[in-house]
This record gives structure tokens, sequence and C-alpha cells, in this order.
């Protein structure tokens, strides 16, 4: 098995303990304040493991590379508010499958933005993705 599907089957588990944790913590909590404290744990942790591994040493980050990777986080930053915000109020499994569609959305932006290839079965996926999105928030 190639690494890299092992490591994404890893970071789905990890992201399918994250509605059902958030949703337990966000019971007398404002969603904006627990995505706050969330991204300070994720940075002091994620910091700690940049340097454990040694991914500090060596070369930096360019300015575009810098640029772009600042885009990439207030877009998590705005998502993750945007979710914690859903699930405190609705159904998990309706918020995570609509959360999904992002999915579906990527692949189309791959495409369109980074010259991915779209095929039909590709294309057919990414359907079905948002179609079992819609039964599951219904």
């Amino acid at each position: 098995m190639r690494s890299y599907i092992i490591y994404a089957l890893l970071a789905a588990l990890f992201a399918s303990l994250v509605p059902i944790f958030g949703k337990l913590g966000l019971k007398d909590v404002n969603p904006t304040l627990a995505t706050a404290v969330r991204a300070v744990i994720m940075a002091v942790f994620l910091v700690g493991v940049a340097f454990l591994s040694g991914s500090t040493n060596g070369g930096g980050i360019n300015g575009r590379a810098l640029i772009l990777i600042t885009l990439s986080g207030l877009a998590g930053a705005l998502s993750w508010i945007f979710y914690f915000v859903a699930i405190k109020d609705g159904r998990v499994p309706a918020v995570v499958a609509i959360d999904k569609t992002s999915v579906a959305l990527a692949i189309f932006l791959s495409w369109l933005i980074l010259g991915s290839k779209m095929n039909a079965k590709t294309a057919v996926g990414a359907i079905l993705i948002v179609l079992g999105a819609v039964l599951v928030s219904l």
C-alpha cells in the first residue's frame, strides 16, 4: 500500500473525531471561542511537531509560498469557524455530510485552477459525493 493512502486514512480517522469531540465540547461554549482555542492548541502542537521533526532546519518559505500558505490558513480558519457554528446547533451527520461536499468542490477547483485531469469517472464520483451529502443531510 502506498504511504499516501495510509496517511489519508489516518487523516480521515482523526477528522472523523473532530465533530464528535467538537459537538460534545460546544454544549455551553461559543463556537467562535471554541474555534480560537482549538486553533491555538493546533498551532502549539504543530510547531512542536515541526521542531521535533527537524522541519525548521534548512530551506525557508519564499514570499509567494508564504502568501499562498497564509491564504490557505485563512480559508481553513473560516472553514472551521463556520463548521463549529454549524455543529453547535445542527445534526452532526448533516453538517459533516454537507462539509464533505468540499471534496467535490476541491476536485472541480483543482481542474479549473491547477489543471488536474477531469475524466468521467472523477466527475461522476464528485457528483455522487454531492448527492450522498444531500441524502444524509435531509
